[in-house]
């Protein structure tokens, strides 16, 4: 029910003409659309009910996030629901940080940056009001204003980037040692799973838009839906994509029971999610010809999301080197 309360808010809010004015303009996200996810406690779902959470987990919540790329949400909703709120979450209930910070993040008012695995680019990194960065086996925050921020242009621009300038100090610390490598773990694997649920919802709406074409297109006479290259093209997309799902919800279900295996899990997720996002903008691309390649046509907002997140988190062929690393250790 709740994903698809979702659903309809991004059907009637985050429509292609919307995410085209934030490409377009210098806004970096959908504001209205961003409270409205907090309103209804999808920002806060992973909290605790006593943090004005839902006492949610990965399982619930990566419906949530193949919705938001099937719209190709322009908001910090990997970022911040599946990373941010959860780590601080779990922190020590006498952490000055989540005292701190993790009401603000998880009522949506306040934006994280994300630098847990060595990251050039930080999303969001030039508007967050926090910023959680590791450096070797520690976690630091630093507030806005405490770091040198660069915004660097995305291919997708309603996904913005930043490098950051940084020194760590004693009072940016926040965990060290193991406590510190185990929570930038868990944060980055919440990352490239929210990534890989997101490129499910971007390779969707790809293929759906593109089968939509391909009946309305003619050309001798016919529908160019009914010529057999087309068929096999939009029928491999399809088979990429249900053979990638069921691998995304199996790593979701991981993280959320704790599995000793969800690392592997995690990364045979983002890469078969990966590898259906970009199949499928290659042949959505394929199939539109010449009108593909328009910046006029919407159809380039959701394969550059799909380019942006197969390499954000770890491309596949990081996470496939991880699962091979797990297996012949």
């Amino acid at each position: 029910m709740l994903r698809d309360t979702v659903r309809e808010l991004f059907r009637r809010e985050c429509t292609a003409d919307k995410v085209r004015a934030v490409w377009e303009s210098d806004a970096t996200r959908l504001e209205q659309v961003w409270k409205k996810l907090a309103d209804m406690g999808v920002v806060a779902m992973l909290a605790d009910e006593n943090a004005g959470g839902m006492s949610m987990n990965e399982l619930d919540l990566v419906l949530i996030l193949e919705e938001s790329g099937r719209a190709a949400l322009p908001d910090p909703l990997v970022e911040t629901t599946a990373v941010a709120v959860p780590l601080l979450n779990e922190l020590d209930d006498g952490n000055e940080l989540k005292r701190t910070w993790l009401d603000a993040a998880a009522s949506g008012k306040a934006i994280v940056g994300l630098g847990l695995n060595g990251e050039s680019f930080v999303p969001f990194g030039a508007e967050a009001d926090l910023l959680l960065l590791r450096r070797g086996d520690q976690l630091h925050a630093l507030a806005k204003g405490d770091a040198d921020v660069t915004l660097v242009r995305s291919v997708d621009h309603a996904r913005p980037l930043a490098t950051i300038t940084w020194d760590p100090t004693p009072d940016t610390l926040v965990l060290e040692g193991t406590a510190a490598r185990l929570a930038c773990e868990r944060a980055y694997n919440r990352g490239a799973l929210g990534a890989a649920a997101q490129l499910l919802g971007l390779t969707r709406h790809m293929l759906d838009m593109t089968v939509e074409y391909v009946k309305a297109r003619h050309q001798f006479g016919k529908p160019i839906g009914s010529f057999q290259a087309l068929k096999h093209k939009l029928a491999d997309t399809l088979i990429q994509l249900e053979f990638a799902r069921p691998v995304v919800y199996r790593a979701a279900y991981s993280l959320a029971h704790d599995d000793a295996d969800a690392a592997t899990h995690v990364s045979m997720a983002k890469a078969h999610a990966s590898d259906a996002a970009t199949f499928a903008a290659k042949a959505t691309l394929q199939c539109h010809g010449a009108l593909g390649y328009s910046f006029e046509y919407d159809l380039h907002l959701w394969m550059k999301r799909a380019w942006a997140l197969a390499s954000a988190w770890g491309d596949a062929r990081w996470h496939r080197r991880r699962v091979s690393q797990t297996l012949f250790a």
